[in-house]
């Protein structure tokens, strides 16, 4: 509630033309009301009161004359400022929007909102930013939450309250007055700085946040990747993590940045066959996840996993390989072999590595999200042969799905069932790798599939050393999206001689 009491009430005029008709909202340095207009009949407004200081009313009118000057679709216009010295009320009025906070309708809908209105919605919101941003004297909202964040009817956003809005002053170290909800609000809003553009996109971060954890975190603190829900975009986490980063110079520097990141990303997901992919993919600076799945025990998947880790790492990317299954033991003998571990003795760590390539053995799913937030390039998920729904979830979203089964004939129904069972997902990025096919079972699947992307993989006895034919399939498959410049490796049959 705002701490001194209002004079406004039902039928009270303000500046002789605005007519009170109920309380929309109220906070602790404010209340909003509905009013009509007496010279526009049916014309309604909001209006806003708030309480000065009189030692500040200067500051307090200019800021209001800056609120006057914006004019942008998703923000409400004010069209009329009013002063009561005596008492130190100040009134705006300003567009009436129909609508409800979108803290309202999270509420309203259990914490969720569809996942396809999250980035159209964090659009919304950066053009806006940019657009406030970049004027003549840059205006940084400061108090960017779920709150202060109207949807209409048709889903479109709006910001509706500018109470601690203020103009960027590039002389100042710090702020002279520290305000912003709690959870929200970037860390130099507490006293370590001044406020910037860069302040808006912590609070941009905290609120894309909130909305992916069902409204349950606004702040990325440990274990909260287990909370992000599974359907969202993979290349929103590391967008997030980056945005909520606690040292200004760390995070984007501007909306337009955050704006590229988001398109550039979104392309890359969006890619459909035939399109060429180097523009877009080549640029791209998030992570982005192969997931490697088996359509039959046996049929290679940690094999080519394997391999096409190393491939990557080959041409100076970062690269992790993830065993995305509690129980599997593949890694671990791995493990055994590489840091000389005695057999059945399990390491205390997870993670070890080969020849450039970051191995995580015995994953979660919360794991992969905390990894997604990380400088890895790509991220290789060994999904085995396991269709279990997290795992499906998982090789669904991936930026390369690779199915690997036999090129046998009478194996080839198991390819052909998988793709049937999972008709109604989009399958145009789908990959599959046929371990030691004949050109005729490639030629027979790519038909039967009426999909080109059958590959046939060939003897390749260890997958973590370069070869000269794996590499020319490896680089059809991942053709247009990394360059070529390989560094030289050595593998385990090696080391273990």
């Amino acid at each position: 509630m705002m701490n001194q009491p209002s004079r406004l009430e039902f039928g009270s005029i303000v500046g002789e033309r605005y007519r009170i008709i109920r309380t929309l909202g109220s906070g602790g340095m404010s209340r909003v009301f509905m009013a009509e207009d007496l010279k526009l009949p049916g014309k309604h407004w909001a209006v806003k009161e708030s309480i000065a200081d009189p030692k500040i009313m200067k500051i307090v009118r200019t800021e209001a004359e800056m609120l006057i000057s914006l004019s942008h679709p998703r923000l409400p216009r004010i069209v009329d400022f009013f002063e009561y010295p005596p008492s130190g009320a100040v009134y705006l009025v300003m567009d009436y929007i129909e609508g409800i906070t979108l803290e309202a309708y999270m509420k309203g809908y259990q914490g969720y909102i569809p996942q396809e209105q999250i980035i159209p919605l964090a659009l919304q919101v950066l053009d806006v930013l940019d657009y406030l941003h970049t004027r003549q004297l840059p205006v940084i909202y400061r108090d960017l939450k779920p709150a202060n964040i109207m949807l209409t009817p048709e889903m479109e956003f709006k910001l509706i309250d500018f109470g601690i809005a203020r103009s960027y002053k590039s002389e100042l170290d710090q702020d002279t007055i520290k305000l912003g909800t709690v959870g929200f609000a970037a860390p130099e809003q507490y006293g370590t700085g001044q406020t910037d553009a860069r302040s808006d996109l912590y609070s941009l971060g905290a609120l894309l946040l909130y909305l992916c954890t069902g409204g349950k975190y606004s702040e990325w603190t440990a274990g909260v990747e287990g909370y992000i829900r599974g359907e969202l975009p993979r290349h929103l986490i590391p967008i997030i993590r980056k945005l909520l980063r606690h040292h200004p110079e760390e995070r984007f520097q501007s909306a337009e940045e955050v704006i590229e990141e988001l398109r550039r990303s979104a392309d890359f997901q969006s890619a459909q066959p035939g399109k060429s992919m180097s523009n877009a993919s080549m640029d791209y600076a998030g992570t982005r996840v192969v997931a490697v799945l088996g359509v039959s025990s046996g049929s290679g998947a940690t094999h080519t996993a394997i391999a096409v880790s190393h491939y990557l790492a080959r041409r100076t990317h970062s690269v992790a390989l993830v065993e995305l299954h509690s129980t599997a033991k593949a890694f671990a003998r791995l493990q055994e072999v590489v840091e000389g571990i005695p057999v059945g003795q399990a390491s205390s760590s997870r993670r070890f590595e080969v020849d450039g390539v970051h191995y995580w053995r015995q994953t979660s799913r919360a794991d992969v999200i905390s990894l997604l937030g990380g400088s890895y390039r790509f991220i290789v998920l060994d999904l085995g042969n396991g269709q279990d729904n997290e795992r499906l979830e998982e090789f669904l979203r991936a930026d390369y799905p690779l199915v690997v089964g036999s090129g046998a004939e009478w194996r080839v129904q198991d390819i052909t069932g998988l793709a049937r069972s999972l008709q109604r997902h989009p399958q145009h990025k789908w990959n599959y790798c046929l371990p030691l096919a004949s050109s005729e079972a490639v030629r027979r699947l790519r038909k039967e599939l009426e999909h080109d992307k059958v590959f046939a993989l060939p003897l390749h006895s260890d997958p973590s050393e370069q070869d000269d034919e794996m590499d020319q399939v490896l680089d059809e498959l991942f053709r247009g999206v990394i360059t070529d410049t390989r560094k030289k490796r050595f593998g385990f049959l090696k080391r273990q001689h």
